[in-house]
């Protein structure tokens, strides 16, 4: 009796919380470490499901690194990155397609129907929304060429938000085509703001492999559970953020100039952790807010 009124009280405590996003966007950025996770991947995808049959709009962005890489291995092509971004060449840019827009985007829709919910793939297949143009990289003054690494300008809201009022997530992979129709890699973190700004959205949440942001890199026990944008731009003057987080820290602090209320960053490798940041008043990782 005692465990299913412990239960109750944690529907109870969800409650004010599904009230409040009931109707309100949310962008979760899938990432490689979790979808690498068979486990991990699977609990996300339920939590995503839950959260659409609460009332929530929950719009999936994704990346595919792992599965790339391991499908250029295959061909024998050595990957290389700048600056976290994958330098894309024709031969890179086919097989990013193929396993990016295609198995892996298919693959999530699958998921996600298994588990009773809707989903619908928006690749190039199917309906494209995200619309860009070439990154320019510059690095120590000098112009970097990339290849077909791209950058998104415009998304065709109209689709993704019809989507979400019928009840249906959005899988959205993070490749865009120019006005030529020109197909370019686009660096998921920075698919998934743009995605959060352009779509308005309530939070943007990144999956990670780390609990969040912590007051030394080093240790778990120290994780920051509310950040402000000024108190984040402190910690990466001090170093506390490290190389790795400072990329996607900096992205939060400026998709939060950009209308989008709350950014999360959580550890995607913990059983339910995206029910345990929105719906639990303690939430699991870090969230930074203007």
């Amino acid at each position: 009796m005692d465990d299913a009124i412990q239960k109750a009280d944690t529907l109870i405590e969800a409650l004010s919380w599904i009230r409040q996003f009931r109707g309100r966007t949310t962008v979760i950025k899938l990432g490689g470490s979790v979808m690498a996770d068979e486990d991990a991947l699977r609990h996300v995808l339920l939590d995503i499901v839950f959260m659409e049959t609460v009332g929530m709009r929950p719009v999936i962005v994704h990346g595919a690194g792992p599965a790339i890489n391991a499908a250029m291995d295959e061909a024998g092509i050595a990957p290389n990155f700048v600056q976290g971004r994958r330098v894309t060449d024709q031969a890179t840019l086919r097989i990013v397609q193929d396993v990016l827009a295609g198995s892996v985007n298919r693959q999530l829709a699958e998921l996600i129907e298994d588990m009773g919910g809707r989903a619908m793939t928006l690749n190039f297949d199917s309906t494209s929304v995200l619309f860009g143009e070439p990154l320019e990289l510059v690095l120590d003054g000098e112009n970097v060429d990339l290849g077909f690494v791209g950058q998104v300008t415009r998304i065709d809201q109209a689709v993704i938000d019809n989507l979400c009022y019928a009840g249906t997530v959005p899988i959205i992979p993070s490749m865009c085509t120019d006005e030529q129709g020109q197909v370019y890699n686009v660096n998921a973190d920075s698919a998934a703001t743009m995605v959060a700004r352009l779509l308005g959205a309530e939070k943007l949440i990144f999956l990670s492999d780390v609990n969040g942001v912590r007051e030394d890199k080093d240790d778990p026990s120290t994780l920051i559970a509310s950040l402000s944008a000024e108190r984040a731009r402190q910690l990466i003057a001090a170093g506390a953020i490290d190389a790795g987080m400072i990329p996607k820290v900096e992205a939060c602090i400026e998709t939060l100039d950009r209308g989008v209320r709350k950014v999360h960053i959580i550890d995607g490798r913990i059983r339910h952790s995206l029910l345990l940041e929105i719906y639990t008043s303690q939430g699991i990782g870090t969230q930074i807010i203007k």
